[in-house]
């Protein structure tokens, strides 16, 4: 029998500077963020601009894990969200900034994390959307294990670099200075009545 997840809640401006801190202590072991360091500070990137709602996983008085639920923005992403579910950006939300500390492995932390941001993303009538870097497996396996279906994929030229994320953008993978083409997986999630999507 495993331990029980820690619990999840609302995140407070509060948990942002120990967000930050986990980031950098997981992203090692994780290979998220794919760009590091950043080139802006930590918390930009765990709090976002576009977000819907964000929750935070505590066990005790320690957090130990993030996710958010975020507005689609203008981009090639959207546009793939688009044309695989036929529905418009405003009926979506991406689930993004999914991260864990490592040392809670195996306890249903980050399942629980995004159940909550689905759960919410369909309480709000709308479909949730991610997309990950198909080199980080770990969450291609979790996400896959909750019932999401890879919609559609894209990649970059050999040696032609992305350019550069807004600062504090949504889209993850469009990183500078990676030397393999970056291929990220959209991956899509909703209510099945959709084409192309599976419940999640």
């Amino acid at each position: 029998m495993r331990p029980d997840p820690a619990t999840v809640r609302p995140r407070e401006a509060a948990d942002v500077p120990a967000l930050a801190r986990l980031l950098g202590e997981q992203q090692a072991l994780t290979g998220y963020p794919v760009r590091w360091p950043l080139p802006f500070p930590a918390e930009e990137f765990v709090v976002r601009g576009s977000e819907v709602a964000a929750w935070v996983a505590v066990d005790g008085a320690d957090v130990v894990g993030h996710v958010s639920l975020l507005d689609l923005a203008p981009g090639w992403d959207t546009d793939a969200w688009v044309a695989a579910t036929g529905l418009p950006p405003g009926a979506m939300a991406a689930v993004g900034v999914l991260f864990v500390d490592p040392a809670c492995t195996g306890r249903g932390v980050g399942s629980t994390l995004l159940a909550a941001a689905v759960g919410h993303a369909r309480e709000l009538g709308r479909t949730p959307v991610l997309d990950v870097v198909q080199e980080t497996p770990r969450a291609v396996e979790l996400y896959r294990r909750h019932g999401w279906q890879v919609v559609g994929a894209a990649g970059l030229a050999p040696g032609r670099p992305p350019p550069p994320p807004p600062h504090g953008a949504a889209r993850l993978s469009r990183r500078r200075g990676r030397r393999r083409p970056c291929r990220r997986r959209v991956v899509a999630g909703g209510t099945g009545t959709a084409p192309g999507l599976l419940s999640a």
